[in-house]
């Protein structure tokens, strides 16, 4: 009797290991907002990569990294970063079966690095956390109505989480009140490591720009390599918080010297390397995707209309019409 129920642990144990190796990826876009509304057509090439998740991305607006206000669904503001254009944007994904993050993100005017928004009096940062509690509840509303996936209650913003700790926690939990699907955030790859909150969250979400490879055209073998320090540090991270890590945000540009700083949208940097993007991307893949502790990730970025996105002489970081874009689709085949 004893043997026959060490043997029914056994087969539970087996089929419970072999649940989570099999377990589905997260194979996702950033789908990129635009001017205007989509439909089938500019969805089918998602589906033709074999993503099966768009992270959707409303945007709201702070002056200068000090200012406190955000400000959000304006006159003049792009259809695809409203409410209503992340609406109609999910609908036209949902018909096609794509799963949904929803990620709403703060845009500094001028580019500067939201990482660094910090305000310089206590009057400024109640003001900030109200301004920004009311965009984020308003989208985690929005993500419930919508029975999103998953929700990104924040990208980049560092300095804002370290000044005032307190406030997240209580915002988190204040979302939780509203939406009930999966919650991660958006780390950025030098933060993730601080981020105070992991076990309130569902995910550890990291935008994984990690420096791997201090060459023109990196090897594969070589971002490999470079790889091996920063894995061994994310999933200590996964194993201490008992969380999967997702990439909110992975990929390349098209560039020279593409692994060497991934973050930088530089537009100095032009000379077009496909090679560089390619092998930057096939090493990410090699290094994570076969880890059940890695729930997956969102290829940044993918614009709308894919005919006129990208190419052979594009520099930047979609995937659209280079010899990466195949590699990816291969990628995202294997957990379908």
């Amino acid at each position: 009797m004893k043997r026959f129920k060490l043997l029914i642990v056994l087969c539970c144990l087996f089929i419970q290991s072999s649940c989570i190796t099999q377990a589905k990826k997260i194979n996702g876009v950033s789908f990129v907002a635009s001017r205007e509304a989509i439909d089938g057509k500019h969805v089918t090439p998602v589906v033709n990569l074999n993503a099966n998740y768009a992270a959707v991305m409303p945007f709201g607006f702070i002056k200068n990294l000090s200012h406190p206000e955000v400000v959000y669904n304006i006159k003049g503001q792009w259809y695809g970063e409203t409410n209503e254009g992340v609406k109609q944007y999910i609908q036209e994904l949902r018909k096609k079966k794509i799963k949904i993050m929803l990620k709403p993100q703060i845009w500094v005017w001028h580019g500067e690095f939201t990482g660094y928004i910090e305000m310089t009096n206590e009057a400024d940062w109640k003001v900030l956390e109200a301004s920004y509690s009311k965009f984020i509840l308003e989208y985690a509303t929005l993500a419930e109505d919508v029975n999103a996936e998953i929700f990104c209650i924040g990208t980049e913003l560092e300095k804002f989480i370290a000044n005032r700790p307190d406030y997240w926690f209580k915002l988190i939990n204040e979302i939780k009140q509203i939406y009930k699907g999966k919650l991660t955030y958006a780390a950025n790859w030098d933060e993730f490591k601080r981020t105070p909150f992991w076990e309130q969250l569902d995910f550890i979400g990291v935008d994984a720009y990690f420096p791997v490879s201090e060459t023109k055209t990196p090897t594969v073998e070589a971002c490999l390599t470079g790889w091996k320090e920063h894995k061994q540090v994310i999933s200590t991270m996964s194993e201490k918080h008992k969380k999967q890590v997702l990439f909110t945000e992975f990929g390349y540009r098209s560039v020279d010297f593409s692994g060497k700083e991934p973050w930088k949208s530089d537009t100095n940097m032009i000379e077009v390397n496909m090679d560089a993007q390619t092998n930057t991307t096939k090493a990410l893949f090699e290094t994570f995707w076969k880890e059940d502790w890695f729930a997956g990730g969102f290829i940044w970025k993918w614009f709308h209309n894919h005919s006129r996105s990208g190419g052979k002489n594009d520099s930047q970081f979609t995937p659209q019409n280079k010899p990466v874009e195949a590699l990816i689709r291969k990628q995202y085949s294997q957990n379908e």
